[in-house]
């Protein structure tokens, strides 16, 4: 049996194919007659566009959009199954854009996402100006992972990440641990939580913070590390603003000729899947990243569902998860000795 297509219904409705598009994308350009005309004509024939455009045409939408602002996170793949699977039990299919850590992209990615009239949004740690969000607020519900706000209309989903970050301070130190640094995640949504909660650990301990300028990727943490080498500042413990981070210093460290644990050992935060291969072995702190995504999803289908107005802020607490980064400090000899031996110092002192 051949399935009836777009241009069957046009004919069938004794109108343009442009105009059957139209109904199916849901366009307020068209009559309620030849509107109500399409969709019979389609009923008759059995023609079934895909979801989105069954939901656009009924103007009730099935779909919710999801707003990932990096792809190359596991992280966020971890949130997104979470979101996934509420969605589908509630009978919701999602679609995802991304933003690219970038706020001019974000937005271009909300006004994608919005153009297909989702029932709702989620946006995943989103840089883009409050705003923009509450611009997207004005129009449907949204829900926040990994991001803070005050718009009454919008609810949040975080990791309290000023406790994670002292969880991770508290470890290293009770390890033995006084020279930790913490490479940050500069301008990135999480990033002052993390970086108030070591500062406040370390300075508890009457210890002094080392904040290094980095990012959420393995290049950025690679790239301190080697900054922390060339200014003879290496610590004897990192704390890093993610495991991907963790994972760059991990590689700069042995690259320079450094063992992680017995000379360096290094923290990351999240928990991702990446931690826990065994070649990894990464200490970290945990983040329930599905039951973000699960939070999150059951928080927009009660706004969608208009089940309540008052906002929610579900805020987790994280763990610490100790696996074979960490370890005591060793003697300052082997590091002094590698500093000493060091091409950036060599060059330098040259």
């Amino acid at each position: 049996m051949v399935r009836p297509t777009m241009e069957d219904v046009a004919l069938r409705a004794g109108v343009s194919r442009a105009l059957v598009s139209l109904v199916m994308r849901g366009s307020p350009k068209v009559s309620e007659l030849r509107r109500t005309a399409v969709l019979k004509a389609a009923e008759e024939l059995g023609y079934s566009p895909h979801a989105m455009a069954r939901s656009l045409a009924s103007r009730t939408s099935t779909v919710l959009g999801v707003m990932v602002s990096d792809l190359h996170n596991a992280f966020f793949a971890e949130v997104v199954d979470g979101i996934d699977e509420v969605a589908r039990e509630q009978g919701f299919d999602i679609i995802i854009n991304t933003g690219g850590r970038s706020p001019a992209r974000e937005r271009r990615a909300l006004e994608s996402l919005l153009s297909f009239r989702p029932a709702g949004l989620i946006l995943l740690s989103p840089v883009v100006p409050a705003t923009a969000i509450g611009k997207a607020a004005e129009q449907l519900p949204v829900v926040l992972v990994a991001r803070s706000s005050r718009v009454s209309t919008v609810d949040t989903v975080n990791d309290d990440g000023e406790q994670g970050a002292r969880l991770a301070v508290e470890h290293l130190v009770s390890l033995g641990h006084k020279r930790i640094a913490h490479l940050d995640g500069g301008e990135g949504t999480q990033a002052g939580p993390r970086r108030r909660g070591y500062v406040a650990a370390m300075e508890a301990h009457g210890l002094v913070p080392q904040v290094v300028s980095s990012e959420y990727t393995d290049a950025a943490g690679a790239r301190a590390i080697r900054s922390l080498i060339a200014d003879d500042a290496l610590p004897t413990a990192i704390l890093s603003c993610n495991d991907f981070n963790a994972v760059g210093a991990i590689s700069a460290l042995e690259d320079a000729g450094l063992r992680v644990p017995q000379d360096v050992s290094v923290v990351g935060y999240d928990n991702t899947s990446l931690a826990a291969l065994r070649h990894v072995s990464l200490t970290t702190i945990d983040q329930p990243r599905a039951e973000f995504g699960r939070l999150a999803a059951d928080a927009l289908l009660q706004r969608v569902r208009e089940e309540r107005t008052e906002p929610v802020r579900h805020l987790l607490n994280p763990s610490l998860v100790v696996r074979g980064t960490t370890a005591p400090p060793a003697t300052s000899r082997r590091t002094a000795d590698f500093k000493a031996k060091s091409p950036e110092r060599q060059s330098r002192d040259q």
